[in-house]
C-alpha cells in the first residue's frame, strides 16, 4: 500500500512580541485556522505546517519540498505592494512583507522540484505577484461599481457567482455547471496577471479574476500550479447555498500530487481518479 500523500501549508504569523496580546504572554506565533487542516486532510493527506526558516537557511526550502509531495499557500493579510513596484495607498494595505518573502521562498523552492502548488485567497494573490503580476490594493475603491467581494460582518458567507473558462482544469472538474457560487472574503484582487497564467474563472459582474493556472504548454490539461481567489476549506457541507463543491478541488490537487510521485519513482498510475463533477 502506498504511503499517504504529504501536503504541507504555509503559516500565518503574529510576528511581533506584544505584550497587551495575553496569548502565550504576546510572544511571536505561527498558526493555522483548523479548517485548513482538517480540509486538506479530508480526503487521507498527512499535512504538515512549515515554520519560516532564518536568514541563511532558505536553501532548506528546498528540503521540504523533497520531502512533501505538495504545497499549499494559505489565505491571511495583503500581500505589500512593494513586490509589485507600488506604494500602499493606505497605511492598512501595507501588508507583510516579511510573509512575503517566506511564501515566495516556499513557491521557489516547491517549483524549482516540480512539486504541485495549490493557493488559496491570498496565497491566490501571493502566487500571481511572485511570478510577475501585480495587484488592486482595494477592489472597491479603484473599481467603482465592483461587486462586494470583502463584507466584514457577512465573512464567509459573502457569496457570488463566478463563471468557468472553458478548456481549463476548472472545466474539467465543474464544467457540467460552468458557473456556480463560492464564498469571498477579499478586498484585493488581480490587476496585472502574470505571465505565463491562465485565468480559470471569472466574477461575470465585475470581470475580477477567481482562479488561475500555470500549464507548462497552453495545451496542458493537468497544470500542477494552480490558485483559486475563494476559500474552499470553509465551505462546510449543508450549506445552504450551492457552493462549488470543495472536495472536487481537493480530489485534483491529490490526484496532480499522485501524478507527479508517481513520476518521480517511474511508475505509472493505473488510471485517473478525475471524474468531472455535475
Amino acid at each position: 500500500m502506498p504511503s499517504p500523500l504529504r501536503i504541507g501549508f504555509s503559516a500565518c504569523f503574529l510576528p511581533q512580541k506584544d505584550a497587551r496580546r495575553k496569548v502565550f504572554n504576546g510572544r511571536p506565533l505561527l498558526y493555522a485556522e483548523q479548517s485548513m487542516p482538517r480540509y486538506l486532510q479530508s480526503q487521507g493527506a498527512l499535512t504538515y505546517i512549515l515554520p519560516p526558516l532564518y536568514a541563511g537557511e532558505e536553501s532548506r526550502y528546498e528540503r521540504f519540498a523533497r520531502d512533501l509531495d505538495g504545497l499549499v499557500l494559505v489565505g491571511g493579510v495583503d500581500v505589500s505592494p512593494i513586490h509589485y513596484g507600488e506604494k500602499a495607498k493606505r497605511k492598512s494595505w501595507a501588508g507583510d512583507y516579511q510573509r512575503d518573502l517566506y511564501d515566495m521562498a516556499l513557491l521557489a523552492a516547491f517549483r524549482r522540484l516540480e512539486k504541485p502548488v495549490f493557493g488559496i485567497c491570498r496565497g491566490f494573490q501571493l502566487i500571481n505577484v511572485a511570478l510577475g503580476g501585480s495587484l488592486y490594493q482595494d477592489i472597491t475603491t479603484m473599481l467603482p461599481g465592483s461587486l462586494i467581494h470583502r463584507d466584514a460582518d457577512e465573512y464567509e458567507h459573502n457569496n457570488h457567482r463566478i463563471v468557468v473558462k472553458p478548456q481549463g482544469f476548472l472545466a474539467g472538474i465543474y464544467g457540467a455547471k460552468g458557473e456556480g457560487r463560492v464564498n469571498s472574503i477579499h478586498h484585493q484582487g488581480i490587476k496585472k496577471l502574470a505571465p505565463g497564467a491562465r485565468v480559470e474563472a471569472v466574477s461575470p459582474v465585475d470581470g475580477i479574476i477567481e482562479a488561475i493556472s500555470f500549464p507548462d504548454t497552453p495545451e496542458e490539461q493537468f497544470p500542477s500550479c494552480f490558485a483559486v481567489q475563494w476559500h474552499p476549506e470553509f465551505q462546510e457541507e449543508g450549506a445552504e447555498v450551492d457552493y462549488f463543491n470543495p472536495q472536487a478541488l481537493l480530489s485534483y490537487f491529490m490526484e496532480v500530487m499522485a501524478r507527479k510521485r508517481a513520476c518521480a519513482i517511474e511508475k505509472p498510475i493505473a488510471q485517473s481518479r478525475l471524474i468531472p463533477h455535475a
